[in-house]
């Protein structure tokens, strides 16, 4: 029976629908607690590892003797996975693309819009009694109208796209690595521009790109500089695209309109994060793919690949490490 771990400390109705995918003769082995010791004492016996939110580091590749296939339940492998450890003892790596692009792309509107009419500070206010019924409208915003810059073209960009453009705005993107096609930029109304250019012509500008040495800190100052007066950042893809530092200030001085985060430098970020303070800022706790819907289908997607391996097939969506 192979027995597979997975990672991430989770409660038990997360466990209840990762073990409804699982096929017939695979033994889940979970957590008890979010502890780097116990994932190395229960990898020990393990011949496959689920990696999620929590990073799979060198001490728990290295404890786990008999493992022979990594598979991530998303995408994110290059902050979340140590392949170099992987690849020193020749144990393949594969992703999970299905199940991730409409919880995210869902999330990047939602963001956008709560941004827009300050949604969560407003909801706190009549909570507390406040009936703001004209102090928000100076800054409240309606997205149609608005250049939506797209950094970054894969499935889950063209997949906002699609839903913001019903919303009756303009969209320009920029993808450095794999621009679509021109039938697929017509189908979606998309504009292809340099990284210049988006910066300056975005109203909204949100980041859909995978964290990596080339990306991280690509919104920094310089670039935050650049954009226009009172645009608004959404970030559902990885906290180290964005200088926070940054972020902040611009925000406190009125340069940028707002930003919307799911994702953060360090996760979980501290509670009194200067961001949090700020009503021009909607935050939520790295859950844009996190729906029961999408890991359903995830599990669903990851474990028929795991039955290939074990039937000797090639696998799906594996990393060239």
């Amino acid at each position: 029976m192979p027995r597979v771990l997975y990672v991430s400390q989770a409660n038990e109705d997360v466990y209840d629908i990762i073990r409804e995918q699982a096929p017939e003769g695979f033994e889940l082995i979970t957590l008890e607690k979010d502890s780097e010791e116990e994932r190395q004492r229960k990898a020990a016996d393990c011949e496959v590892i689920i990696v999620a939110a929590s990073p799979l580091r060198r001490p728990v590749i290295e404890a786990a003797g008999r493992l022979r296939l990594v598979h991530h339940q998303g995408v994110g492998y290059h902050d979340t996975v140590d392949y170099a450890a992987l690849a020193a003892r020749g144990i393949p790596l594969a992703l999970t693309p299905e199940g991730t692009t409409t919880g995210v792309a869902e999330h990047a509107v939602l963001l956008a819009l709560a941004v827009c009419k300050r949604l969560p500070y407003a909801d706190a206010e009549l909570r507390r009694g406040q009936w703001h019924i004209n102090s928000l409208r100076p800054e409240s915003r309606e997205i149609c109208g608005m250049t939506v810059g797209y950094l970054g073209m894969g499935r889950i960009g063209q997949a906002v796209a699609e839903r913001l453009s019903v919303f009756g705005t303009k969209g320009i993107y920029c993808d450095e690595t794999a621009p679509l096609a021109a039938g697929r930029e017509r189908e979606l109304g998309l504009q292809r521009v340099g990284f210049g250019e988006l910066l300056t012509q975005a109203d909204l500008l949100t980041l859909h790109l995978p964290l990596t040495t080339a990306t991280r800190n690509v919104i920094d100052k310089a670039a935050m500089a650049r954009m226009k007066k009172g645009a608004i950042i959404i970030n559902t893809s990885r906290g180290g695209l964005i200088d926070e530092v940054a972020l902040h200030a611009n925000l406190v001085s009125g340069h940028l309109g707002g930003a919307g985060l799911d994702v953060f430098q360090q996760e979980p970020p501290p509670a009194d994060d200067p961001l949090f303070s700020l009503r021009s800022v909607v935050v939520t706790p790295h859950i844009s793919a996190g729906t029961r819907d999408a890991l359903s289908t995830k599990m669903r997607a990851l474990f028929a690949n795991v039955e290939r391996f074990y039937k000797g097939e090639e696998l799906r969506n594996r990393v060239n490490l």
